[in-house]
């Protein structure tokens, strides 16, 4: 299987790429990921729970990263073993270039996976593999941005700079606002 994309990320590059390699982030961001520790120099280490169409299973894996140019680039590659549900193993080339909007994170993935994870046919794994990168990115691009800001709620209208109401039904019958 292989998948490119990439996104905007309205943030430095410098705390992009710091975000890339904290644990901690990287956890919040993956989705059913148990555990995390480790570092960028030594490698990660993480427990993921997930379910690919009849297949459940939790993986556990290690991560390393290569080709490392700070603050711009670096390849990724591991491998994670579910057990009897089989193994997904690869890695992605992962790239920081500034952009107007802040960061442009650009990705391209190449992984396999075998046992019954394989067994379920390519579309199958092919679909959730996007839809994983998808909520990963969705994740991380919210974990450094911040909070979304919310609209400004309306000031509060008083009684007397509030219209008056129409009168339903009731309102008639009983003869007062409603």
């Amino acid at each position: 299987m292989e998948m490119n994309g990439s996104r905007e990320i309205a943030a430095p590059r410098d705390q992009v790429w710091a975000a890339l390699n904290d644990p901690k982030i990287l956890k919040a961001c993956i989705p059913g990921c148990q555990e995390m520790s480790g570092s960028a120099e030594e490698g990660f280490t993480a427990t993921v729970k997930q379910k690919v169409g009849p297949v459940s299973a939790t993986f556990k894996g290690h991560v390393k990263l290569s080709d490392v140019v700070p603050g711009e680039s670096y390849t990724i590659s591991g491998e994670g073993k579910g057990g009897t549900a089989g193994f997904a193993k690869g890695g992605a080339d992962v790239r920081l270039e500034e952009s107007s909007g802040g960061t442009l994170l650009s990705y391209d993935v190449k992984a396999s996976v075998g046992g019954k994870l394989a067994q379920l046919g390519s579309r199958l794994i092919d679909g959730f593999s996007k839809k994983m990168a998808d909520q990963f990115f969705e994740n991380f691009q919210r974990a450094v941005e911040g909070p979304a800001e919310e609209p400004a709620a309306p000031e509060d209208v008083t009684a007397e700079a509030a219209p008056e109401k129409k009168k339903g039904w009731l309102g008639r019958v009983m003869g007062g606002n409603t």
